[in-house]
C-alpha cells in the first residue's frame, strides 16, 4: 500500500484520493475515490461529485505520480481540453489514470482520465501541475 500523504500534504476533506492502486514513477498512475452519501460536497438538492473535484482528483495523482519528496507541493496550474461526459454518484468507484507527457523545470504536463463501471466520465489532454521544491 502507499502512503498518500506522505507525500501530498492535502488531508479529508479535500484530499480526493482514496488509495494508489498502480504507479510508474514519474509516468503514470493509477488510483481510486470511493463517492459516499456522506461527502462534504453532496446536499439536500445534488447528490453528484462535482466535475472540478474529480479533476481535482486528477492533478492530485499527478502531483503524486511526479512527486517523491516529502518537503514538496503540488499546485494546478492549467488545464486544457477538458472534456465533462457523464457523472459520479454515491455508491461509484470513481477509478483515476493520470501520464505524464513532460516534466521541465518543476511544471508537470499530463493527461487524465476518470472512469466510473468503464464509461469515461472526465477526459483531460493537458493538466498542468507545478510541484514546489521539485528541484
Amino acid at each position: 500500500m502507499i502512503d498518500i500523504p506522505s507525500i501530498i500534504p492535502h488531508r479529508y476533506p479535500f484530499l480526493m484520493i482514496d488509495r494508489i492502486i498502480e504507479i510508474e514513477q514519474g509516468k503514470w498512475a493509477k488510483g481510486y475515490k470511493n463517492v459516499t452519501c456522506n461527502e462534504w460536497f453532496n446536499t439536500e438538492t445534488s447528490h453528484i461529485m462535482p466535475s472540478m473535484m474529480i479533476v481535482e482528483a486528477l492533478a492530485q495523482l499527478g502531483a503524486f505520480t511526479t512527486s517523491s519528496k516529502e518537503n514538496s507541493l503540488g499546485f494546478l496550474s492549467s488545464l486544457n481540453g477538458l472534456e465533462i461526459i457523464g457523472n459520479a454518484y454515491p455508491g461509484d468507484r470513481v477509478e483515476l489514470y493520470y501520464e505524464v507527457i513532460k516534466n521541465r523545470r518543476g511544471f508537470v504536463l499530463g493527461k487524465g482520465e476518470a472512469t466510473v463501471g468503464n464509461q469515461v466520465i472526465i477526459r483531460a489532454e493537458e493538466i498542468m501541475i507545478y510541484i514546489q521544491g521539485s528541484s
